[in-house]
């Protein structure tokens, strides 16, 4: 069958899709990726077939004055009673849309999305979390298609409290931002709205079982698999480390975007004095910012996590799902200094099952990140609870094993 895999052009949204594309692709199916033309290299550094679509997406500039953030204002935790009012959940369906879902599904991509479906015909349209356009393409074309997910579903879930409350207005009170704009979209090709071009018509679920949000999708699990872009490795990280050996680290998406919340060279200063190796991943923006380098830190640029991390007694990262994720399959103990969309909600899984320990941005101290690490580093049951989290990763079948369900699903639900 022919699949056509959809993902916004921000590069850590791909590199999560990437093994199941590979899963696709070695099964014997044709299999391309349409993005923004700013990923089209590192999808073809990725060893699959790309085609840009569209115009590129301003995401990371800065928002226009008067209008709402769409990430670090919004408690996605929904843990106090304001965060559960139809008010907080229509503003964030307002937020979201108006500086997120427009911002990364531009006129320029969706109808290139939609031209290309058209043109190619794909069978299956697996698109990434918030790619709608790949939901809009499939419709127009009769594919089946369907949604993976490779963090906490926190925006399925606020979707779910919202309808739920917006149903319970009088009919002349209701209003649904999401629905409004993903129905006009949708006209443009001569659908209408429905709740399918949200969900999908079933969730590819990267997370084990304990770490998803409950919901009532149709969820089909698979294995998370670290993917990092090309590298070499040094010699050096297969090496046994002489003393603990500590990662620390900002991720690709600290890179791309910064992360002004998190002082990287306050952090290596409060840990300078412990006899511990740090390893910290920064590139030279980053090391520009730091007033020295501790005895006991190695700096280095990049390193791809899987390589690193089975050597590390624990990680020090900002909650990326790509960080965590590797960090959970590899048993490592982590410390999460949560701001922003599903990072609060993995900090608060990962101490809820004793893997770990999280630190709400707006509390980050150097102290109180030193004394997190000597308890991660001194206790054992940290590591034990990791492993337990490693051994329930493990459990959930590959990517090549989801993909007769792929096959079986994508002829129950294509339209032709």
């Amino acid at each position: 069958m022919r699949v056509l895999l959809a993902c916004a052009g921000i590069k850590t949204h791909f590199y999560k899709i990437v093994n199941t594309a590979w899963a696709l692709q070695n099964a014997g199916h044709e299999v391309l990726v349409a993005s923004h033309p700013v990923l089209v290299d590192d999808i073809v550094q990725a060893g699959l077939s790309a085609v840009a679509v569209g115009t590129d997406h301003a995401m990371f500039a800065p928002a226009p004055s008067g209008t709402t953030s769409y990430s670090r204002e919004w408690d996605f935790t929904f843990s106090t009673p304001e965060t559960l009012t139809w008010d907080y959940l229509h503003e964030l369906h307002e937020a979201l849309v108006g500086r997120f879902h427009t911002t990364l599904n531009n006129d320029t991509f969706v109808d290139g999305m939609v031209d290309f479906a058209r043109a190619w015909r794909p069978d299956l349209v697996l698109w990434e979390l918030g790619t709608y356009a790949g939901a809009i393409a499939a419709r127009a074309v009769g594919a089946a298609h369907a949604r993976i997910v490779w963090g906490q579903d926190v925006t399925m879930r606020a979707r779910e409290e919202f309808l739920a409350l917006n149903r319970a207005r009088p009919a002349d009170q209701q209003s649904d931002p999401l629905a409004d704009w993903l129905g006009g979209v949708a006209a443009r090709f001569g659908d209408t709205f429905d709740e399918e071009l949200v969900t999908g018509q079933w969730t590819v679920d990267l997370l084990p079982e304990s770490a998803r949000l409950k919901s009532g999708l149709k969820i089909v699990p698979s294995r998370y698999v670290p993917y990092n872009g090309p590298s070499v490795v040094p010699q050096w990280v297969y090496e046994p480390p002489q003393r603990p050996r500590v990662c620390l680290t900002l991720g690709v998406a600290g890179r791309e975007r910064g992360l002004d919340y998190i002082s990287q060279a306050d952090l290596l200063d409060a840990v300078a004095d412990l006899d511990i190796e740090i390893i910290a991943t920064m590139d030279s923006l980053q090391r520009e910012n730091l007033r020295q380098v501790p005895d006991n830190t190695r700096l280095v640029d990049f390193i791809p996590l899987q390589a690193l991390l089975p050597s590390c007694s624990a990680i020090v990262h900002h909650g990326g799902s790509g960080t965590w994720g590797t960090a959970m399959l590899y048993g490592v103990p982590q410390i999460v200094i949560a701001a922003t969309w599903d990072t609060p909600v993995k900090g608060r899984h990962l101490e809820r099952v004793g893997a770990g320990l999280y630190i709400p941005a707006g509390e980050l101290k150097p102290d109180l990140l030193r004394e997190n690490l000597v308890r991660i580093l001194d206790e054992p049951s940290f590591r034990e609870a990791a492993e337990r989290l490693r051994q329930e990763a493990l459990v959930e079948p590959t990517p090549n094993d989801t993909v007769p369900i792929l096959e079986r699903l994508t002829a129950q639900h294509r339209a032709r």
